[in-house]
């Protein structure tokens, strides 16, 4: 009987709703695959900070910050990059290009605006290619 009890807790584990940043991640991947993106990573953590998806975009590395919003009350998901908010992800960007050996590559920031109103399904969806230029002293994007 324990392990009926362990698979019904697992399921409801499964079952759960996702917090909404999660959410609107999987929503602007799903959109950018569509586009034809290649998504190479999701979440990437550094200690400069983390990129929600790095994505391929023909010959270009494409870092995606995604804001999702249940309404535009406090203002449009996209107003929320901030200067500083630019600098930190270009400054956690860089980081990625050297590590992974693309310095010579071409990239770009992308803003991906989620409007997920009243759990709507599916949400709105707002792709602002090329966004913000990289902010910061030396930068090597092109």
């Amino acid at each position: 009987m324990q392990w009926l009890t362990r698979i019904r807790e697992w399921w409801r584990r499964m079952r759960r709703e996702k917090p909404l940043g999660e959410r609107g991640e999987a929503a602007a991947a799903k959109f950018l695959r569509r586009l034809g993106y290649k998504i190479v990573g999701r979440q990437d953590r550094h200690r400069l900070g983390e990129i929600d998806i790095v994505a391929v975009d023909g010959q270009a590395v494409v870092f995606v910050e995604v804001k999702t919003r249940t309404s535009h009350d406090a203002g449009h998901p996209a107003e929320s990059i901030t200067d500083d908010k630019q600098r930190r992800l270009t400054r956690v960007a860089l980081s990625f290009l050297k590590r992974h050996g693309l310095l010579e590559r071409p990239a770009r920031f992308d803003v991906v605006a989620v409007t997920w109103e009243d759990q709507q399904r599916p949400p709105t969806v707002e792709h602002y290619q090329n966004a913000f230029e990289a902010v910061g002293k030396g930068q090597m994007f092109s």
